[in-house]
């Protein structure tokens, strides 16, 4: 059985049949030579394709989930506006605080992974690069850094850095500065996660040094340090850049060096700024951040969606 909608469109083109017969049947004097000659032009100037509208031919009806999808946008997005940042109050408030006593210039782009500090020491230009996405898998990354760190203690007895020996001799732990107990918890109840950073140290003309580290329960471990005579590959911004520098004789790893060599290594980053104080600080400023992309990427996803 046809389909109301299938006999509506077969309809003109019976019509169309039955007429065109029905005028085959009549005489050719019969009919007046004016309309055979009006008929004639109107086929030959007739357009060879479907007449139709462009205002509605290309609009796409909006999917049925679409308002239910929008609606719990919104929903997400008014809860995360009214407790995340607060659930992070103590985190921002250590940020505010570490940036305000000390000289570090903050590089944050609002919807880019990427943070840096910046600052000079004496003839020295001194940058930390760290990431968002260093947030990401956090239960599997922590085990296999406190696996490392477990290792490498059994291995050489060698204290990471801020937990080696201080001057005059006196031993200086991270616990003495500020306990893992006393650090604040994020809103789940979960110690700092371990947070990849990047620093390196330019003197003009004379090249760069990079140390690879990490941070996590208030101290930098060291991993690699590597020295340019071109301080753009210590930055490494492209994958031109980044393949050159892999080219490099990166030197040894950290825990291959000599221990003396090691403590001195970690003083010279201490001298500079870099220390627990900074530690405890950028896992913080991670989780701060990434609340406020996560927002701000809620509020793209609603307006894409209502648009």
């Amino acid at each position: 059985m046809l389909s109301l909608r299938t006999f509506a469109r077969s309809v003109p083109r019976t019509v169309s049949r039955s007429i065109t017969t029905r005028s085959t049947l009549r005489p050719l004097s019969a009919v007046p030579k004016t309309s055979v000659i009006q008929t004639s032009l109107k086929q030959a100037t007739r357009p060879a394709y479907a007449a139709f509208s462009t205002s509605s031919a290309f609009k796409k009806p909006a999917g049925d989930g679409d308002a239910e999808l929008v609606a719990k946008l919104e929903d997400e997005l008014s809860h995360e506006k009214a407790s995340g940042l607060n659930d992070l109050e103590a985190n921002a408030r250590n940020v505010e605080t570490v940036l305000a006593e000390t000289d570090w210039e903050v590089k944050d782009v609002p919807g880019e992974l990427e943070v840096v500090l910046s600052k000079k020491f004496g003839n020295e230009e001194i940058r930390l690069n760290f990431s968002v996405a260093d947030i990401r898998n956090l239960g599997e990354t922590d085990d296999m850094i406190d696996s490392a760190l477990s290792d490498e203690a059994e291995y050489d007895g060698h204290q990471p850095i801020n937990q080696g020996q201080g001057q005059g001799g006196v031993a200086q732990h991270a616990e003495d500065r500020i306990a893992p107990s006393d650090r604040d918890m994020d809103g789940e109840g979960e110690a700092d996660f371990p947070a990849r950073v990047n620093i390196t140290v330019e003197k003009a003309g004379s090249g760069a040094i990079l140390f690879q580290t990490f941070v996590q329960n208030g101290f930098f471990q060291i991993e690699d340090i590597s020295y340019f005579s071109k301080p753009d590959l210590a930055h490494a911004q492209t994958a031109e850049k980044d393949w050159a520098r892999q080219s490099v004789y990166a030197g040894p790893p950290f825990g291959n060096l000599d221990e003396g060599l090691q403590n001195f290594l970690d003083r010279y980053l201490e001298e500079r700024g870099i220390n627990a104080e900074l530690a405890t600080m950028i896992p913080d400023y991670i989780q701060v951040k990434e609340q406020k992309e996560y927002v701000s990427w809620l509020e793209n996803m609603k307006n894409f969606m209502s648009a």
